[in-house]
């Protein structure tokens, strides 16, 4: 058959039979790349995504429910991100920037679990696998490795050697020899995708699929990748920090809300057990812009610290500058200060910071954040053992919140004594340990007594 040409978005796949400059279906601009394809006859044999147990329907009370096995890998932090471990013949899909340890925390994998691993790079030689096995203290004495690119010889030799845990490095380097495009393209992914995604499923191989991302920080390639897969982690921090963390977007298995948190070091990636410890390392005390707040990651509470700076403007337009915290929220909160309290926030430049990198997106926040903003702009430090969280509304109503037990609970593990919480939250139910405090707090003007005691 003829070879055919198609113009191809690399953000939602959408093709177009010739070049234009904005997609028309996402709307994005310079996102067309040429794609070259034959179209063939789909031989009978055909792997296929889609396994079935069955070829007619049957009732909902009648299908049996799955006996699901997880496989531990041997790092407690990843296990609780997929919601206990490894489901044997589920594809996960691991993403994350250059350099930021993904192959590294891998190849740990492969030294920890208990199972048979086929490790599938197609970056790197043998002698660069050995190198970096030799100096993360590897032993791997069940783990095959293999420099493939052709996924049809990856899944041949798979075959052969029956592996538990497949894991690809990267998904983005694999070609299929049927299809004409060239490897890292929109239909390329796809396709070696697919056929992978066929033999975990009918085979019951774990498969671990490596992602790029684009300049933008989402993952390369065609956005029905992350349909496809079980589950998606993204491998977050800066390269230049030592801390890493590994939040889960999609888990068919687990919670989407759980992260993992790890250190770099020369030896690879070290488990954090205690990170709220690690967030508060350093805290400057007696400095006003500072609030401590308790979120919930999943099942963990975490406490992290909030700062605002608020300094008078040079411009004729104040900044706004929000790290770890929605920009939007942040006006949001700006514009209830000023409105109920009369703070000139219009007038002063203000910079925001969630220290450790932490990105913070629960409603909780609110109440440490608008107290960090009162106590930057008048200067009065707020008590190092305060702890605050709530939802502020826009009459400046604080919201209550959930999970306030476990909230309350590791802030006095952590040494906070005196707690700002909602006023609907603070009911008779809760068990105060000894020596703690609750202040219950209707509103924002209710929050200001925290600086009264404080003068």
């Amino acid at each position: 058959m003829k070879e055919k040409k198609v113009y191809v978005c690399t953000e939602c796949d959408y093709q177009s039979p010739k070049w234009v400059g904005c997609c028309p279906s996402c709307k994005s601009w310079n996102t067309m790349v040429e794609e070259t394809y034959q179209p063939k006859a789909v031989p009978k044999n055909t792997r296929t995504a889609i396994i079935s147990d069955f070829s007619e329907p049957v009732l909902f009370t009648e299908m049996e429910m799955p006996k699901y096995i997880r496989s531990y890998t041997g790092i407690s932090e990843l296990d609780r991100v997929l919601g206990g471990g490894i489901v044997d013949g589920s594809v996960i899909l691991l993403a994350g920037e250059p350099g930021i340890g993904k192959s590294t925390l891998l190849m740990q994998i492969c030294s920890k679990i208990d199972a048979r691993v086929l490790y599938v790079s197609g970056e790197e030689s043998k002698g660069q696998l050995k190198l970096r096995g030799e100096r993360l203290g590897i032993e791997g004495t069940n783990t095959y490795f293999m420099t493939e690119t052709n996924v049809d010889n990856v899944l041949t030799q798979a075959d052969k050697i029956s592996p538990d845990i497949m894991i690809i490095d990267s998904i983005q380097t694999m070609f299929d020899p049927n299809c004409t495009s060239i490897p890292g393209s929109i239909n390329q992914v796809k396709e070696c995708a697919i056929k992978l995604i066929a033999s975990a499923k009918s085979k019951g191989i774990s498969v671990i699929l490596v992602g790029h991302v684009n300049k933008e920080g989402t993952i390369a390639g065609p956005k029905v990748l992350e349909h496809m897969v079980d589950a998606v982690l993204y491998f977050e921090g800066e390269r230049h920090q030592s801390y890493r963390i590994i939040r889960a977007i999609k888990n068919r298995f687990g919670s989407t809300n759980e992260i993992g948190v790890f250190e770099m070091s020369d030896m690879g990636l070290i488990e954090v057990p205690n990170p709220s410890e690690m967030l508060l390392s350093g805290r400057p005390v007696g400095v006003s812009g500072s609030c401590a707040v308790c979120v919930m990651e999943g099942s963990r509470p975490l406490i992290a610290e909030i700062q605002a700076l608020v300094t008078p403007t040079a411009f004729p337009a104040p900044r706004r500058t929000s790290n770890g915290i929605d920009y939007n929220r942040l006006c949001l909160l700006l514009a209830v200060l000023e409105k109920r309290l009369g703070l000139r926030f219009s007038q002063n430049d203000i910079y925001l910071n969630v220290v450790g990198g932490l990105s913070l997106d629960e409603p909780s926040v609110d109440l440490a954040v608008a107290l960090a903003l009162i106590s930057s702009i008048k200067e009065i430090p707020i008590p190092e053992n305060v702890l605050a969280m709530g939802e502020i509304g826009l009459a400046g109503e604080c919201r209550s919140i959930s999970d306030i037990q476990k909230r309350i609970n590791e802030s006095y593990r952590l040494g906070f004594d005196t707690i700002a919480l909602p006023y609907k939250s603070a009911d008779s139910k809760l068990k105060v340990p000894e020596g703690v405090s609750l202040i219950s707090i209707d509103s924002i003007y209710d929050a200001l007594k925290l600086f009264k005691e404080n003068k």
